[in-house]
């Protein structure tokens, strides 16, 4: 059965009455060389476990069988289970639990699923899900050495763009400070059944052993990261101190004591700088 075939996908619904729900992002993978590219560099091997999200008809979760020990895909939609059993059906290392991988514990699921692996996460996401999916991989702390996804091609550029460029944000700083991220290859919207809107981009985020940067209170940095990209139209200052409640006058000494200009915005600051600053503010 070629899962890429347009043809064979619409066949494979009708013969189970299944109808794609526009509510949950399905959109499908049609184009044969994506996955096995996917799954040949999320960095799994026969000896390693691999979560997948959202295994849709199961074109990514078979290419991911054929490299891992194991493959646990978490599904939400149940009406996909007879679809799954019959593309799936060669596949016998392959788990699918169904829930909602933003509900379900997954520092559980992975110590139960995958005892004494090394653990990967490779997935074709929904694009309403990208952001809070990926950093719960990677706030959380859980144990996985890298999450190779597919995103909304804005997404990938956001997540991966360097700290102090226009594009840079306050979720683009909690994945460099988690991870050492990177674009990988695009994806035309036309590889995917029903077709979106946007082109895709697969990303590779590596998980660090420790942070780039020395913080002493992880809660107050990212709290003045969060303040700093809150309002983007004000200087760093101005939505610093209105974030949290700092006099404006001892955030520009912080942002003078950094190396930065008093009227910088959050987009032109490092990491480094904003590290700075938040344990200068924090010792005041």
């Amino acid at each position: 059965m070629n899962l890429s075939d347009m043809g064979t996908v619409r066949s494979l619904f009708a013969r189970h009455g299944f109808r794609l729900s526009h509510s949950l992002g399905q959109n499908f993978i049609v184009n044969s060389a994506v996955c096995p590219k996917m799954a040949e560099i999320c960095g799994a091997d026969a000896s390693s476990g691999v979560l997948e999200i959202g295994p849709g008809v199961g074109v990514l979760t078979k290419e991911l069988s054929a490299r891992a020990a194991k493959v646990v895909s978490v599904e939400l939609d149940r009406r996909l289970e007879p679809v799954l059993q019959e593309t799936l059906a060669e596949c016998r290392n392959v788990k699918i639990i169904w829930g909602d991988i933003l509900k379900i514990d997954l520092s559980r699921l992975i110590n139960e699923e995958f005892a004494g692996m090394d653990v990967f996460v490779c997935a074709n996401l929904p694009y309403y899900i990208t952001s809070p999916a990926v950093m719960r991989f990677l706030e959380e702390k859980l144990p996985v050495s890298a999450v190779t996804v597919m995103v909304q091609e804005e997404a990938a550029e956001r997540l991966c763009a360097e700290p102090g460029t226009r594009s840079c944000g306050a979720v683009t700083i909690s994945v460099k400070y988690h991870s050492e991220p990177k674009i990988l290859f695009k994806v035309p919207r036309s590889c995917f059944y029903p077709q979106p809107n946007v082109d895709s981009a697969v990303i590779r985020l590596d998980v660090r052993k420790g942070p780039p940067v020395h913080v002493s209170d992880e809660k107050a940095f990212f709290s003045l990261v969060k303040a700093a990209f809150g309002q983007r139209r004000k200087t760093a200052a101005n939505a610093i101190s209105a974030g949290i409640g700092l006099p404006k006058a001892e955030v520009e000494e912080a942002l003078a004591e950094a190396g930065a200009q008093r009227s910088a915005r959050a987009e032109q600051l490092t990491m480094e700088q904003l590290a700075f600053m938040a344990e200068y503010l924090s010792n005041k």
